[in-house]
This record gives C-alpha cells, structure tokens and sequence, in this order.
C-alpha cells in the first residue's frame, strides 16, 4: 500500500489522510490499484477512507489524454461511497459479487441470482418506482479488484450512488 509514492500501513494510512484533509473544504481521496490485486487489498484502504472520514471516494479507471502538455487534468474514475454495513436498506438494492472459482463471479441481486448480462436492466427495472438509486455492494475479498470496479461501473451506469459495503452487517 502507498500513499503517492511512499509506502504506508493501513493504520498509518486512515491518520495521514484525516490530517491531509483537516483544513480542506473538499475531502476526497483517490485510489488506484491493480486490476488483479485481491479485493481485500483495496478494503483496508477503503476501511481506513472510512476512518478518515473521507466524504467522496474515486476509484481511478483510466487517466484522460490532455491535449495541452502543461494542463492539469482531473483523475479519472467511479465515484463510490464506503459503509460499514446495512443500515438503510429500504430504498436500497443489494448487490453480492460472489467468488465462483475460475468462472466469472456470481452476481446476486436483493437475493435472487443474476447473470451479468441482466445487470443493468434489472437495477434499472428495479429503480423504476423508487425515489432513490442507490446499490449497496457487498464483494468477496477473494475477487481480483477489477470484477468489482465491473460491477461497479454496470451501477453507475444506470445513474445509481454505489455504496461498497467493507463489514457484515
């Protein structure tokens, strides 16, 4: 684990970022990981977010070309939010990205198992009658990083705040 270049523990992580963002009026943090680190990985550093009192998390995708040298260009990403377990689930939809081996994981939705085809049209089927889009995401630490920023990204993509879930409820 690194914070920039430096490498850091999780404790020490969750203290140097609650610091870093004492005095600013924005409290976001950015991570980055590799797309077949374990899942687990990226709870501790979500966990220590959590700690930190990080109000907005980006988990970095792709990084945008600049078409100027010098210009500065934002991170690019999925904007997440982290919860430490189920505590509002009336509006929300629970989705589970389960280990399945060496076949793609198993996606269970407020229950009921979907194929990952059916993804987005079912949360957009069940966001129909609801005054809020928010998924609740509970994944196995055993998953390579980049099922659940899949998983992620299909959420996002039906206009839905993706919530990932780091403890049981």
């Amino acid at each position: 684990m690194y914070l920039g270049v430096n490498p850091i523990s999780p404790v020490a992580l969750a203290e140097t970022v609650k610091r870093g963002l004492a005095n600013r009026t924005e409290k976001k943090l950015y991570i980055k990981a590799d797309a077949r680190t374990p899942y687990a990985n990226v709870l501790k550093v979500l966990d220590a977010a959590h700690t930190a009192d990080v109000e907005a998390l980006n988990l970095l995708t792709a990084q945008r070309d600049s078409s100027e040298s010098e210009t500065l260009v934002p991170p690019k990403g999925l904007e997440v939010s982290v919860g430490l377990r189920l505590h509002s689930r009336s509006e929300a939809i629970v989705v589970q990205v389960l280990d399945s081996g060496p076949r793609r994981p198993t996606l269970r939705v407020d229950d009921e198992n979907f194929p990952w085809a059916a993804l987005q049209s079912t949360l957009r089927q069940f966001f129909q009658n609801r005054k809020e889009k928010v998924v609740l995401m509970k994944a196995e630490g055993t998953l390579p990083f980049a099922n659940v920023v899949d998983v992620t990204d299909a959420c996002r993509s039906t206009g839905a705040k993706v919530v990932l879930l780091t403890q049981e409820p």
